[in-house]
């Protein structure tokens, strides 16, 4: 049984974290099959967009395998690597292609890592959320103490983080860490869905607008004003009167069909 599964369902690819006896815990095997997969998707014209999600009821992934772990700690090397290729976080985070996480059950540690890393989340009301790091003694090394302050606020996040409980779905959306809750059976549904509306989008444009965001998302304010003017000067230079007003009359269609 491969512990990825990846199934195509039109220019959508959906990756399913394969080892629910295992709440999905993120095995090294695993870890780099995510990273070569995604890596290798975000390079495939054919793909628009890509759905992580996790196998059965009970977990998106409840983390790096710590049985694992116990026997073998070279696996903490991917957690580590720079490598796309390795580093299922890296390869997510520098994917070209919007990656949806579709989160059935609890993320846990690693787990939430990998799921904050995808550029939107779209949680069941069975989704769950904890950061055990400090219960286990492990420095978070996949974002998780810079990006969990800057999405819900540093008090919310040492809440969080310093005990290891578990926040519900409706918390963490209300908290700004998903982006909506929804029934489990609506929830491939609702991210399939989602995902067809990016496909929408030219596949470079979208590309070059999460850079956009992502980039200016790690500089300090002023920088990143500077930075989508720069960007915005050069990009919107190179559009033709006869394409913004192509662009236009598909805005206002699709706008008439909704």
């Amino acid at each position: 049984m491969s512990e990825l599964d990846i199934e195509r369902r039109g220019s959508t690819a959906v990756l399913t974290l394969n080892r629910p006896q295992a709440m999905n815990a993120l095995s090294g095997s695993l870890m780099q099959a995510i990273a070569r997969n995604v890596s290798a998707l975000g390079r495939d014209d054919t793909v628009r967009a890509i759905i992580v999600t996790g196998a059965g009821e009970r977990a998106f992934s409840a983390g790096l395998d710590l049985k694992e772990l116990g026997t073998d700690a070279s696996t903490l090397g991917a957690v580590d690597s720079a490598s796309v290729e390795e580093n299922p976080v890296r390869a997510i985070e520098t994917c070209p292609k919007p990656v949806i996480a579709a989160i059935n059950g609890v993320a846990i540690t690693g787990g939430f890592e990998l799921a904050l890393a995808c550029d939107v989340l779209i949680a069941s009301t069975s989704a769950r959320f904890a950061d055990t790091h400090g219960r286990v003694g492990v420095i978070p090394g996949w974002g998780l103490s810079q990006k969990l302050p800057r999405l819900v606020g540093v008090y919310r996040a040492k809440e969080i983080s310093f005990t290891g409980n578990f926040i519900d779905a409706r918390t963490a959306c209300d908290w700004g860490l998903v982006n909506r809750v929804v029934e489990p059976g609506d929830l491939m549904p609702a991210a399939l869905k989602l995902a067809g509306e990016m496909a929408q989008v030219p596949a470079a444009f979208l590309s070059d607008y999460k850079r956009l965001i992502d980039d200016g998302f790690a500089l300090p304010y002023g920088e990143a004003m500077a930075l989508e003017q720069e960007r915005s000067r050069h990009h919107n230079g190179a559009v033709s009167a006869s394409e913004l007003e192509a662009r236009r009359a598909n805005v206002q269609a699709r706008g008439r069909s909704q």
